[in-house]
Order: C-alpha cells, then structure tokens, then sequence
C-alpha cells in the first residue's frame, strides 16, 4: 500500500501542473449552473486524454458528464464528484475551479495504479452546486442511478477558513418558484376591473415571515420577487417569485413546503388569480456524516503534514447537493483552506484566492489526500463494510 501511495503522489506531482492550469483557466472563464460549457468540457477532454471513457452530457445535465475507467479485477468502485460552476454576478466566489480540478487529478492518479488493485474509478462532474437553472445536479445523479454500484464516493470543498474541516451537517433544501396570475387593468382609472398579482405575492411573502414564528429554530425561508409587473400604472397581470425553504432534516423541510403551499393557495384566494407553486431545481437533501470515513481522510492529510479540525454535528446553515449522495452512499465534502487569514465565502476575496498560489498548492494536497483515502478503503475490505455499516445507520437514524 505503501508503493501505490508513493506512486500516486508522483504521478500528481509530475501532473499537477496540467489541472492547475484548467482550474486557473475555468476561474478566467466563469460560467453558472447548466452554462459551464468550457469547464465542463476541458474537464472531461483532460480526463479522456488520461484513459477514461467519457459520458457527456449525463444525467440529463447538458454540462453534466461522467468518467469511467473499469480495471481488469474485481474491486470496490469509488467515485469522485467534480463541480465547476461560478456565482452569477461574482464569478468562482466558491472555489469550484480548484474542486473539479482536485478531484479530477486524484480521478487520474488513482487510475494509473487501479489495473493493479482492482475495481473501478469514476469522476461525475456534476452541474450547479450554487442552484439556478437545472441546479443542483448532484440529486439528477442519484435519481438517475449513478450512485447504484458505487461503494463510495470523495471530494473535498476549497476552504475560506485558515483551519481544515472535516465533512459537516448542513441543511435540506427546496427551491420553490411561485407565480400567480391576474388581470390587467389601468390603475388609476378602472383599477376595480384588475385581479392584482403583485399582491397575492406581497400576501405570500408576508404571510411566510409570520410563518418564521411557528418553526422550528433550524428552518430557513428566505427569497425574492423576480417579476413583479410591468409599470406601475398597470395593475400586474403576472408575478413570479423565487424562495429556499431549508431545514436540518429533508422531512421537515418538505412540511415547511406543505405549508407554504397552503399560504400560495390562501393568497390566490384572497385575490382571485390563479396560483402556482413548483421547484425550480432539484431538492437538495440534508448530509449524512460518516465519520468513519472522514477520519481516513483526516488520517491521510496529517501524513501529509496538515491538521483537520475536530468533526462536529453542529448543523452548518448552508446546503449541498453533496447531500443528496449522502443518502444513498458514504461520503465526505471536508474543505481544506485556500486562504492565511478567515474570509468570506462568496466574496471577491474568495475570488482571489481561488486562483491564489495557496489555492494552487491546495488542487495538489487535496488530490493526494484523496487518492490515498480512495486507496485505503478500496484495499481494506473490513473498513470498507464498516465504513458502510456506519453509513446504513446514520440515515437510518437521521
């Protein structure tokens, strides 16, 4: 085991270079959720070059692709998640850049040596992590079987914090687009002639922050009107509206859906238009920790030289469609820090340091560390089964 992760970490030195050159290129180049045409592509061109047999598009994502490389001997399968898209407005605010490209080089490290041990190595880039159009592929994957045959699956997050974090809880999602619609009329001269769609929107939006009162502590419902009408001497015929309904656990936030609904049909009601309520992107589910698994990782980066802090079960109040593959294997997201000083995600500091020379450095520690990992769970049976064992558990007892 010794030799394979001696080798592995050769071949991403002598490598690096080439996915750090993508990841800068990608952060030149930033595109949103179901327009990474360029990232998605010289991704899935870099690993085609490395041996893979490529899937593009996949899962029903246009930007979506899959990697495949199927050794001769029987094995665990493990597959690594690559995303690649930029925030609207900002650009790679997140790291995405440095998260495909560090999974996609420890993707080919753990290649040149899999012939040898057995089983199979997979890259799913997946679209969208930041939601928008088609957002949030991760649960397309899993809806559409791609994680059926998987043991496990890795990748790690670029971090803003100085300090390595192991994987984290987060929160489930729904995105929720609201419409209604209602009669045009002129405002000031026969405004008693409109059915008033803005206002049925003002109800919802209103009657949801009253909502807030009556959940529990761990929900989230935040959102905008994106059309609001058309002139304000017109009473608005359409209206449209966008919102996250988030909670620690799926069931709830599907019940905090439940009751939003109730408020869009009540609004629709008051007003005489017509309503509709409908997700805009797949519902991304809350994230299932093994921990098991997160310590291989952590055990596998100290030997590197670098500490991860302790794990904690504290809920995180973002969300991840990492979630969604959560429920149906084991997995882990830990972050490792691209940045000396604490900064904000989203940020034009975050920018920069996505395409910093620290940010550089960490596309090859990661990709290291991850590869090992992938090698001592796919050479060690009895971890594997425990690995799984824990998993089985703790989406039972979610």
């Amino acid at each position: 085991m010794t030799d394979l992760k001696e080798r592995t970490a050769a071949f991403i030195q002598a490598h690096g270079k080439t996915y750090q050159d993508i990841a800068l290129a990608i952060h030149a180049k930033p595109e949103v959720s179901n327009y990474e045409f360029f990232a998605s592509e010289t991704l899935s061109t870099q690993l085609k070059n490395e041996g893979f047999e490529i899937e593009l598009p996949a899962a029903h994502q246009r930007t979506g692709f899959a990697a495949y490389y199927r050794s001769g001997k029987p094995g665990p399968t493990v597959a690594f998640l690559a995303e690649y898209d930029a925030l609207a407005g900002l650009g790679h605010g997140c790291g995405h850049n440095i998260f495909g490209a560090t999974s996609s080089l420890a993707a080919a490290a753990l290649k040149s040596i899999i012939d040898e041990t057995g089983g199979e190595v997979r890259l799913y880039g997946t679209p969208g992590e930041e939601g928008g159009e088609e957002g949030s592929s991760k649960g397309s994957f899993v809806r559409d079987g791609y994680f059926k045959d998987v043991d496990f699956a890795l990748c790690v997050h670029p971090g803003s914090s100085p300090k390595n974090k192991l994987s984290s809880r987060n929160l489930a999602n729904a995105a929720m687009e609201i419409e209604f619609w209602g009669k045009p009329a002129h405002a000031a001269a026969d405004p008693y002639h409109g059915l008033n769609a803005l206002d049925a929107q003002i109800l919802v939006y209103n009657a949801i922050s009253m909502l807030r009162q009556q959940v529990t502590t761990d929900v989230r419902m935040h959102g905008i009107i994106v059309d609001g009408g058309t002139a304000p001497n017109v009473i608005p015929e359409y209206t449209r509206s966008r919102y996250y309904l988030r909670a620690a656990a799926k069931n709830t936030a599907l019940d905090v859906v439940s009751k939003v609904e109730k408020i869009v049909e009540g609004a629709a009601l008051q007003t005489g238009t017509k309503s509709s309520m409908k997700p805009y992107a797949n519902f991304v589910e809350n994230m299932v920790l093994t921990p098991k698994l997160d310590q291989v990782w952590a055990d596998n980066l100290k030997k590197l030289g670098y500490d991860s802090e302790p794990q904690s079960w504290e809920v995180q109040p973002g969300s991840s469609d990492v979630g969604n593959v959560s429920q149906v294997v084991p997995v882990i997201q830990p972050s490792l820090s691209i940045t000396d000083v604490p900064i904000a995600g989203h940020s034009q500091d975050m920018v920069a340091a996505s395409c910093s020379k620290k940010g550089m450095e960490s596309i090859l520690i990661g990709a290291t560390a991850l590869v090992w990992t992938a090698i001592d769970v796919m050479l060690d049976s009895g971890l594997l089964a425990e690995i799984k064992e824990e998993h089985a558990y703790n989406v039972e007892h979610q």
